[in-house]
């Protein structure tokens, strides 16, 4: 049952920790207790067990292993699998989850070491896909600023709220490190870069990239990334838009537009 701190000072917590020595190393688990204070996140408490790391059976061990940077789910750094759920764990209060807490590296990933993984395949299919403005160029400065209006802006920032964590990758069937597609978080970017009054230039090179192997074909339409994304970020109906928009690339391609 979820722990209930708020009229407690300090409550005794068991972890459950898959850990990994090394990227070739076997996983194994180990067991800890220790105590969370009142509105304690995962991150305190792997902070606090980092201070003195023992195992619930009183054996000193090596810290576990982790990542952490903004604490305000803003960098995505310290996303991993609590109780079978991909999520940052600086939002994962303790008083919230059901014990023991068993945490786990974030699925999909090559394991560096305990919890931290190599996100290195998310950045390699976001350059894939050209996920990014350029702003070097011959640009024609002739032309005013471009107006967007409140209605497409808010639609806009929905997408910007994308921190690169991985939760969606690792909740998505079709995402691996053996397989092509270039997952929800991808897809989610060129729906956005499209979008932007500069960005829309590149729109037909980024709908090629989709187009191709691994691309907007491959999704499964699980649902899972939707499901799991922290910041809300509506991935299917962006994986919608960038349907309708494939499909009027190809119709130019074929009669040979622009």
């Amino acid at each position: 049952m979820p722990l209930n701190l708020s009229d407690l000072s300090r409550t005794t917590v068991e972890l459950r920790i898959r850990r990994q020595d090394g990227p070739t190393a076997a996983p194994y688990w180990q067991s800890f207790r220790l105590e969370a204070r009142p509105g304690a996140n995962i991150v305190s408490l792997l902070m606090d067990l980092r201070e003195h790391c023992v195992t619930a059976s009183g054996e000193s061990v090596d810290p576990v292993a982790f990542e952490h940077n903004c604490m305000e789910e803003v960098c995505g750094a310290c996303s991993m699998l609590i109780n079978d759920i991909p999520r940052p764990a600086c939002s994962a209060l303790i008083a919230d989850l059901e014990t023991p807490i068993r945490l786990e590296p974030l699925p999909k990933f090559p394991v560096v070491r305990d919890l931290m993984v190599d996100r290195a395949q998310l950045f390699a299919q976001l350059k894939r896909v050209k996920a990014w403005i350029r702003i070097d160029g011959a640009w024609d400065n002739h032309e005013r600023a471009p107006r967007i209006s409140p209605q497409d802006w808010a639609a806009n920032y929905l997408y910007s709220r994308c921190m690169s964590c991985g939760c969606c990758l690792a909740a998505c069937p079709q995402f691996g490190p053996d397989q092509a597609f270039v997952g929800p978080a991808s897809l989610a970017q060129v729906r956005l870069m499209n979008a932007h009054p500069t960005g829309r230039h590149d729109t037909a090179e980024r709908l090629h990239a989709i187009m191709a192997d691994g691309g907007l074909s491959d999704c499964g339409n699980a649902q899972n990334c939707v499901q799991v994304c922290p910041k809300e970020i509506p991935l299917t109906t962006a994986i919608g838009e960038l349907g309708r928009q494939t499909t009027v690339q190809a119709l130019k391609d074929l009669f040979g537009g622009r």
